[in-house]
């Protein structure tokens, strides 16, 4: 029996962008749009175009590149915000405007402070709006969770009859529960005159923990199309995350009667992409991606799967890409290899001089480990984008003492707007003394909220990945440093959030 198409509509660069520090870059936003592209995502939605000149600028680059995944802005439910969607997804192959309108009864009164009928006359026009543009109009009725549902059957009714081709049920603030947000979804498609001629989707949050298993009791109701963040990505507690509804929905193919066209084997390079642009790294029981996923400490269960996998496993590993961190390059590696590779992993560098840096960084990390994997180089052309972007602070040189009994030691040099300046420091231990010695000179004023190190691929000699995040007057922002040397990493993600505090160009909060 032939399965319906279960649409992924990833939502990575714009609800998973919303997460505090996770901003990204027009280039860095390529990137992963270059992914999901190579991943066969259905939908991207790129971002939220009237937001800021930087995201509407990053909206239309992605839509002038992506060509086998439809581009998709988001925007509010008015004429500015559809105008500007319009004209950044113009250069798509296949574009798409998203509106939406809040239609909760608390939404409505309190931040909106709109009737029902008005609210169901801006719905009716944006949709007529970006209807100019594209004929792919998706309608999104905001906290639809908490809305009445006589008034979610008539909004639903008006759009589709204006002309919107997608509706989609969003549970905003993840407050549903599997079997209740089913029936809402089931309702809706049966009481909605010609439901049967547009796509039902749904998009949940992760605040009770619960938005993948309402995605997948939406699909059963009769949802088809899901949207989702790689690594669950989002503000708040995340979205429903990608891959595990794409593998929920194929290894339980004896339930969902559907399929998605999603390659599987890029979902962990994808997850890893995510991850080391936005700073938020994946735990290691996370489902699918993390990195105990398909690890087996019980003796009981090695036993079982080393005489079966089966018994315990009801996925292979190298079928969501966890076999595709081969050795590509080493320390003889010529430059058009190099460039070749980058490539073939969808990076491409704006300029010669941009690949000779890149380049030249190559070759030192190959003098300091052997093997170059996939993840080096990605984890290599983050760093080498962050010290491209209008650096005031630039790390020159970092000496630090250590040893036991003693209290640890950082002598520090760096170019700050392209003066020298070395501090030195003690601290509780070496990274301490190097976060201490830059603010002596930089004075900052900034609260570090979070620090974490990751390994980017196993052994000894791998780089070590160090994510900060710190805020300052409200302002929160990441910054990211890879090196064999943890603290030299240190030191690079320090100062490459510093340098976002100082440069002022991190986009404001799409909803603000």
């Amino acid at each position: 029996m032939s399965k319906d198409k279960l649409i992924i509509f990833d939502t990575t660069l714009r609800d998973g962008e919303q997460s505090p520090g996770a901003s990204m870059t027009r280039e860095e936003k390529l990137r992963v749009a270059r992914q999901l592209e190579k991943m066969r995502v259905d939908v991207i939605e790129a971002g939220f175009a009237a937001a800021s000149p930087g995201d509407f600028e990053a909206i239309r680059t992605i839509a002038e590149t992506i060509k086998l995944s439809t581009v998709c802005s988001l925007a509010r439910a008015n004429e500015k915000d559809v105008r500007r969607a319009g004209e950044a997804i113009k250069p798509a192959a296949s574009g798409r405007i998203h509106t939406f309108i809040a239609t909760s009864p608390i939404h409505m009164e309190k931040k909106l402070r709109m009737s029902p009928d008005q609210v169901v006359d801006a719905a009716v026009k944006a949709v007529k709006l970006a209807l100019e543009y594209t004929d792919d109009v998706e309608f999104s009725a905001e906290d639809a969770v908490r809305s009445d549902i006589d008034f979610l059957c008539r909004i639903f009714d008006a759009v589709i009859q204006a002309g919107a081709k997608t509706l989609n049920v969003p549970d905003t603030v993840g407050y549903s529960i599997p079997s209740v947000w089913g029936e809402r979804i089931h309702s809706l498609i049966e009481r909605v005159p010609n439901s049967d001629k547009v796509v039902w989707s749904t998009h949940c949050h992760n605040d009770l923990g619960m938005a993948v298993a309402n995605s997948l009791s939406a699909v059963l109701a009769g949802a088809r199309q899901v949207e989702c963040t790689v690594n669950g990505l989002g503000e708040r507690a995340g979205n429903a995350s990608l891959e595990e509804v794409v593998m929920a929905v194929r290894t339980r193919s004896d339930i969902f009667p559907v399929e998605t066209r999603i390659d599987a084997t890029q979902i962990v390079p994808s997850s890893k992409l995510v991850s080391q642009i936005t700073g938020y790294p994946v735990q290691p029981n996370k489902a699918i991606v993390g990195a105990n996923a398909f690890a087996h400490e019980s003796g009981i269960h090695q036993d079982g799967v080393l005489k079966h996998r089966e018994t315990y496993e009801i996925m292979r590993a190298e079928d969501v890409g966890w076999a595709q961190n081969k050795l590509v390059l080493g320390k003889l590696s010529g430059r058009n290899a190099f460039k070749t590779r980058l490539k073939e992993l969808g990076i491409e560098l704006t300029s010669e001089e941009a690949l000779n840096a890149a380049f030249a960084r190559f070759k030192d990390l190959a003098d300091k480990k052997s093997e170059i994997f996939d993840e080096d180089l990605h984890a290599l052309i983050s760093d080498e984008q962050s010290v491209m972007e209008q650096e005031h602070y630039k790390l020159v040189s970092l000496k630090v003492c250590s040893e036991t009994g003693e209290i640890p030691h950082a002598h520090i040099v760096l170019f700050e707007n392209g003066a020298e300046r070395s501090a030195e420091s003690d601290g509780s231990g070496p990274v301490d003394a190097a976060f201490k010695a830059i603010e002596s000179v930089v004075k900052s004023g900034s609260d570090l909220q979070l620090y974490s190190v990751n390994n980017i691929t196993s052994g000894t000699d791998s780089q070590g990945e160090v994510t900060v995040r710190v805020s300052r007057g409200g302002r929160i922002v990441s910054g990211q440093g890879a090196d064999t040397d943890i603290v030299i990493a240190s030191a690079k993600a320090y100062l490459h959030a510093l340098n976002k505090l100082h440069s002022k160009l991190e986009r404001a909060h799409p909803q603000v």
